[in-house]
């Protein structure tokens, strides 16, 4: 191996090794400890983040949250899921992908809209509001019927349920959904379409079944895949993106107001 190929391998090493520390780390710190936890008895009632949507009946909103995977699994990927309702509606409707709910994965309301995930706090990813949220929200539905793999569930490298939410992304561009970099599935593709849009909606991702690839754009900044595990620098919001931990540096909440309804 030569100088430049063996340098290159020593950063990933050490930078898989900083990640996976710091993800135990957070995990022995926070609520997702996979050894605190079981899913049968693990807490799942709302985490307080989404607005109150009586109060909220007049405007609306599109929110998206991930929080770790259940058991041992929580050290290394999240869950996502999305939220939304229309102006006038009181109450949300949330989608996810639930392998353990096969044949039909697609799942509506299958828990609170910002609950727990068995007892993880979730991460608000996305926060969309007033006439921009409504504008997205047929368009979100119709990818979510679109989603080609309704009844197919895999773990690694996918389809899972962040190719579930990475297919919204790139339908949905102005949902500018970036989803961090240990949502293992979220770059998994099929093998007759290799290249297009990144999961964002705002770049070009090539991919080999989600397990080798490199994704570009604007919301993502550069991303490789190697096996699952994704490296990368984040342009917009400053920060690496890391397996395990998803990302070291600044907040990447995507946030929109919107215009102000009458």
């Amino acid at each position: 191996m030569n100088k430049p190929a063996k340098n290159i391998a020593r950063t990933l090493a050490l930078l898989l090794t900083l990640s996976f520390g710091l993800s135990v780390a957070d995990a022995s710190l926070g609520d997702r400890d996979p050894g605190s936890r079981s899913w049968r008895t693990a807490p799942r009632h709302s985490a307080g983040i989404a607005p109150d949507p009586g109060t909220n009946a007049d405007t609306a909103i599109v929110q998206v949250y991930s929080a770790a995977t259940v058991g041992w699994r929580g050290l290394f990927a999240e869950h996502p899921w999305i939220i939304f309702k229309r102006r006038g509606e009181t109450a949300y409707t949330r989608y996810d992908v639930i392998g353990w709910r096969r044949p039909n994965v697609v799942q509506r309301n299958y828990a609170v809209p910002d609950g727990l995930w068995y007892g993880a706090t979730p991460t608000l990813r996305v926060d969309h509001r007033g006439e921009t949220a409504e504008a997205m929200i047929s368009a979100i539905e119709a990818a979510i019927r679109s989603y080609p793999f309704a009844d197919t569930y895999r773990s690694y490298p996918g389809p899972n349920s962040n190719t579930f939410l990475a297919h919204i992304g790139r339908e949905v561009p102005a949902l500018k959904l970036d989803l961090p970099a240990n949502a293992i599935g979220k770059d998994y593709r099929p093998i007759s379409q290799p290249v297009g849009l990144s999961p964002t909606g705002s770049g070009v991702q090539l991919s080999l079944f989600g397990l080798l690839g490199m994704s570009i754009g604007l919301q993502e900044g550069i991303e490789a895949n190697i096996l699952g595990l994704n490296f990368g620098i984040d342009f917009n919001s400053p920060g690496l993106r890391l397996p395990f931990i998803g990302r070291l540096g600044m907040d990447d909440l995507t946030v929109d107001e919107g215009d102000k309804q009458r």
